[in-house]
């Protein structure tokens, strides 16, 4: 006789199975838009600002000779205050909140190219308020460059790593940047035999200048061997092994464009095991991660991880993970195109035991105008034991929340 709550099981099924074709479907329409839509320049609104109007004209050679802090005092201090803390409400002719340039945790996180897309098109550029105006039609790149320079020492802590080195995050290979993200994950099987949809929802959220702590929430469904897809009892869901994590940046280098971290995690035996969902004893995992810019918005991450079961009668697991990356963009500063090769081997730390390894090709994509929400897909391909490990379909969805809301910048 089968019990009430296997008999849910075809409706966790058809749940499962429903929610993997939204998110599909939540990435169909984005990224049709993605490849089908030009980039839409911000309209010049230097001119709609009446704080600027008493700026030299465009054409004024004396642009090209004020260094950084002179260009701040002319073209931003009216808005943005002389001390980078945003000037005092009453004297703006229009209702905004000004952001606090001296602030680390606003003013490092982004890189000087997003920054400047901004002062060259205007807020609309990247879904911010119309106010900003555009300096494109005064200022060139590196003169905003120079302003750049100059906004950069407001934040007087150097402990703050730069969003220079927030490189692209890869399917598998953990970045070494502390981040405030959210990010869902779906996986499946794409050949024959028993089917599985898998879901994986992982919050992050920063602390202090390099610090972040992980929650890991895995969760799906899986066809039992044997099991038809018509059966009523042919599919069995569950949850499994919740991880939690704590991850520190011990490096980093706006010079050498490069950053280093640490992390730990323990995975809790919460999966339902006999369903075949996560282990059946608490896992304790290290690992190390390192990032490093190349030339050309290229860009290599590598990862080493060390899985240490509590319970002697499972082994100790060392895995190597490496992804080589590049970005283009759509223009000077629109959408992010970056295709990645990840590279993953996996071995028993016991004499004579094998490495398994698995190539995964994958691409991501901003899908909106700020470029805080980003979609990848990967394939994930073994490369030896083919007779008994699987291709598998990966896809995830990824808002970095810290930027705004989901429907922010659209």
């Amino acid at each position: 006789m089968r019990t009430t709550t296997e008999g849910a099981w075809p409706e966790l099924r058809s749940r499962s199975l429903a929610v993997g074709s939204l998110m599909i479907r939540l990435l169909a329409g984005p990224l049709v838009i993605a490849f089908a839509a030009p980039a839409i320049a911000a309209p010049d609104l230097l001119a709609q600002n009446p704080l600027l109007q008493d700026l030299p004209a465009p054409d004024n050679e004396v642009y090209r000779t004020m260094g950084g802090p002179e260009l701040y005092r002319a073209a931003c201090a009216a808005c943005h205050g002389v001390d980078g803390t945003g000037a005092e409400p009453s004297t703006l002719a229009f209702v905004e909140i000004m952001p606090d340039f001296t602030g680390c945790s606003f003013a490092t996180r982004e890189p000087d190219a997003d920054w400047i897309a901004v002062a060259h098109d205007g807020g609309p550029t990247r879904g911010f308020s119309p106010m900003m105006p555009a300096f494109g039609g005064m200022l060139r790149p590196e003169d905003l460059q120079r302003v750049m320079d100059y906004v950069r020492t407001l934040c007087d802590d150097p402990a703050w790593p730069r969003g220079e080195l927030n490189f692209p995050r890869a399917m598998f290979t953990e970045k070494a940047y502390p981040e405030d993200e959210l990010v869902w994950t779906v996986d499946t099987s794409v050949e024959d035999g028993p089917r599985s949809v898998m879901h994986e929802v992982i919050y992050e959220k920063r602390f202090g200048p390099r610090s972040q702590v992980e929650v890991a929430v895995p969760f799906g469904i899986r066809e039992r061997p044997g099991g038809g897809a018509a059966a009523r009892d042919g599919w069995v869901g569950g949850l499994g092994d919740v991880a939690l994590g704590l991850k520190h940046a011990l490096y980093h280098s706006g010079s050498a464009r490069s950053i280093l971290a640490v992390a730990g995690e323990v995975k809790l035996p919460t999966g339902r095991t006999r369903a075949g969902f996560g282990g059946e004893t608490t896992v304790f995992e290290t690992f190390v991660s390192v990032g490093q810019a190349l030339p050309s918005d290229g860009f290599f991450q590598a990862q080493a991880v060390a899985e240490f079961p509590t319970a002697s009668a499972f082994a100790n697991e060392l895995v190597l993970r490496g992804v080589l990356g590049k970005t283009f963009t759509e223009g000077s500063w629109g959408r992010a195109w970056t295709p990645m090769l990840e590279v993953q081997a996996k071995r028993e730390m016991e004499s004579g035991e094998d490495w398994g390894w698995n190539l995964a090709p994958q691409f991501q994509v901003t899908l909106n105008t700020r470029q805080h929400v980003m979609a990848n897909v990967a394939l994930l391909l073994p490369l030896t034991d083919r007779e008994v490990r699987e291709t598998r379909l990966y896809v995830y969805l990824l808002w970095d929340w810290f930027d705004g809301s989901f429907l922010d910048g659209w």
